[in-house]
């Protein structure tokens, strides 16, 4: 009987000793076989699961480890190359290993490690014929190796077992991303933390901390798990404690209404360590959202202010109107009115009014609380006292929206006039002093919003007319499609599609020239440039057409539904005496201006306007799916004195396919 053989590694802070033995070769030593079989069982099985459960892993990685290894062992002892194939098996239950290498079948055997005697070969194969490569277990595998080999093995087990450990835990954290997790500190410098978390590290940089805290080695800290990263080294788990869904994960903890989804959260103002404002809504009739997220005296609430280290956090209940949520959201100031002007060049802006003893309180210290309620209702706001509004009224009482007031209301101008000079004059005001003032202050911002609402809609209206003479298919095209620098388009990927950065530019430049002021004075140089030199593709064409067609249609078919709904009313509206005639006749030719009348209209079809330069227009010969694969050459052009926007077609000058003079389309 052969002695048996083995091969030894060193996994973690142990040794792991798997003792691969080789087949008794007689059979009058079964005694001998069985109790070898068993030990060989008994240490294999110990060892594995000793790797399975230290490094935490599957079996079958780690079957995978010992195979990759037995390979390298037999590739670096035997000195085969890797154009060879060999497989390795290793049967779980016994630990026996066996290695399979691809021979030729010859007649003489020249070199043993790649060819194989037909004799033994049709052992393997009893079909095999001279020539074919067929796999063979290897003889005497099982035997020693040399000590060069035993440490590749050793080293291709630890590399395959640690990149198994790295891709197990990228998998359990990236799932994970998003959700609070608890660690302890093990490192703090001035620039990051390193958390631990049992088998993993993250860190927590500086700009993710709230600024009032500070942490020292072996102190427990909470944390949301905001990027998980696959790096050559393992998952980089990067923490936060000043994300702004850090607030909306303990709220959902602690509130067991958020959680099961009967209070929503809508959206979530964060200046970390120093306050938070909150705004819920309730999706069941009868819940409190505000009292639900408070909680008994407070209790729910208290438990998050002492986690995110005494952060005071205001909790608002949301409300589709915009005017209430605004007002809400400046508590606990009070507020006497609020005007809301969504203007489209400059955006949305809510003026508010609030009395004079509670400016102070709704700007808030260093102007925290405005900032806060602007973020929550992502509105400007522009706040005013009752005071200010009504001085900056009276001195614009010559101005053409507030010029009527002067005789519709005089004497309600007068007493406003009477009260402010008796407050220069240092005099007690009363409340109702302060109700006349404020609404004053009323009347003069609704008459204002009136005439700029009337102007709102002119603006809105010479918009749409410059966008009518754009090309459809421009607001189907990305941003990224343009010709331009990558610094550029981050600057103006906040425009949905090259269509809208187009009509910018004619409407609106400065809407362009703000997101561009920190990329050098020529940025909006190449901007124009590469809109005049854009092509639209013909799936944008294509897509553009058929919006247009369909929102055509939407049109008709509400017109139709709109006119058989008269025709019902006016039918209802019949005298009951009148008998039934049957179907009306109608005339041919009013059925047909009827169906023209209804029928979708066509959006106007847009070529691909290509480049000035005659060597891009020669290349894009051979492109088109045209007979020849020509295309035809179109350019956008603006015209100032006309105020708009126009197609101009390059001709072909002859059969020769030479491109001649642009002319207007």
């Amino acid at each position: 009987m052969g002695s048996p053989h083995f091969f030894s590694y060193k996994l973690g802070p142990r040794w792991a000793t798997i003792r691969l033995f080789s087949t008794c070769l007689y059979p009058r030593f079964d005694c001998v076989q069985e109790y070898e079989t068993k030990v060989m069982r008994s240490e294999f099985e110990v060892a594995f699961n000793e790797i399975s459960e230290l490094r935490q892993l599957p079996r079958d990685i780690v079957l995978e480890a010992l195979s990759n290894a037995l390979i390298s062992a037999y590739k670096r002892d035997a000195g085969v190359g890797n154009s060879q194939q060999i497989e390795a098996h290793i049967d779980p239950n016994t630990g026996r290993a066996r290695i399979f290498v691809e021979k030729e079948v010859v007649e003489d055997i020249f070199d043993n490690r790649t060819e194989v005697e037909i004799d033994k070969a049709r052992y393997y194969e009893p079909e095999c014929e001279l020539g074919d490569t067929i796999m063979v277990m290897v003889e005497g595998s099982m035997k020693k190796y040399g000590r060069i080999a035993a440490q590749t093995a050793k080293q291709v087990i630890l590399q395959k077992i640690r990149e198994a450990e790295r891709k197990a835990l990228f998998e359990e954290f990236s799932v994970r991303e998003g959700d609070l997790v608890t660690g302890t500190v093990q490192s703090v410098n001035p620039n990051l933390i390193t958390v631990g978390l049992g088998r993993a590290e993250a860190i927590m940089p500086r700009n993710q901390q709230i600024p009032t805290e500070r942490f020292k080695p072996h102190d427990k800290v909470r944390a949301y798990i905001m990027e998980v990263k696959a790096t050559p080294r393992g998952p980089q788990i990067v923490l936060s404690r000043s994300h702004r869904d850090m607030l909306r994960r303990l709220l959902e903890y602690e509130v067991p209404e958020i959680y099961n989804g009967l209070v929503e959260i809508k959206s979530i103002a964060r200046e970390p360590g120093a306050r938070s404002k909150v705004a819920v809504s309730a999706l069941q009739e009868g819940i409190d959202p505000v009292g639900a997220c408070v909680g008994m005296r407070g209790g729910r609430i208290q438990n998050i202010v002492r986690e995110l280290h005494e952060e005071k956090i205001d909790v608002i209940e949301w409300n589709p109107n915009q005017e209430q949520f605004i007002a809400k959201a400046l508590s606990p100031a009070r507020v006497t009115g609020v005007y809301l002007e969504d203007d489209p060049d400059t955006g949305r802006t809510a003026v508010v009014i609030v009395p004079d003893d509670q400016l102070s309180l709704a700007i808030g210290k260093e102007g925290q609380n405005a900032r806060l309620a602007a973020k929550l209702t992502s509105w400007r706001i522009d706040i005013k006292s009752v005071t200010e509004a009504v001085e900056e009224a009276l001195a614009n009482l010559d101005t053409p929206p507030l010029k009527e007031l002067a005789t519709k209301q005089a004497d309600l101008i007068e007493e406003t006039r009477r009260i402010l000079e008796k407050k220069e004059l240092g005099r007690a005001i009363m409340p109702e002093d302060y109700t006349t003032m404020a609404s004053f202050a009323d009347l003069v911002q609704r008459r204002m919003m009136a005439s700029r609402e009337v102007a709102r809609k002119k603006r809105i209206a010479e918009i749409n007319t410059v966008k009518a003479t754009l090309p459809p298919g421009a607001f189907h095209m990305p941003v990224d499609a343009l010709d331009l620098p990558d610094e550029i388009k981050t600057a103006l990927r906040s425009f949905a599609s090259a269509g809208d950065v187009m009509l910018a530019a004619l409407v609106s430049e400065g809407k362009i020239t703000s997101r561009l002021a920190n990329l050098g004075d020529d940025a909006l140089s190449q901007v124009q440039d590469a809109l005049t030199r854009i092509v639209i593709p013909e799936e944008a064409e294509e897509a553009a057409a058929q919006e247009a067609e369909a929102e055509a249609a939407a049109e008709a078919e509400a017109e139709m539904q709109a006119e058989a709904a008269e025709a019902e009313a006016i039918e209802g509206e019949a005298p009951a005496a009148f008998p039934d005639l049957g179907e009306p006749v109608v005339d041919k030719g009013e059925k047909a201006k009827a169906a023209a009348k209804f029928a979708p209209k066509p959006a106007p079809a847009f070529s691909e306007p290509e480049d000035e330069d005659m060597d891009v227009l020669a290349s894009q010969k051979g492109k088109g799916k045209g007979k020849k694969g020509k295309k035809k050459g179109r350019q956008i052009f603006y015209d100032e004195d006309r105020g708009s926007t126009y197609v101009k077609r390059q001709r072909k000058g002859g059969r020769s396919g030479d491109w001649g003079s642009w002319e207007e389309e």
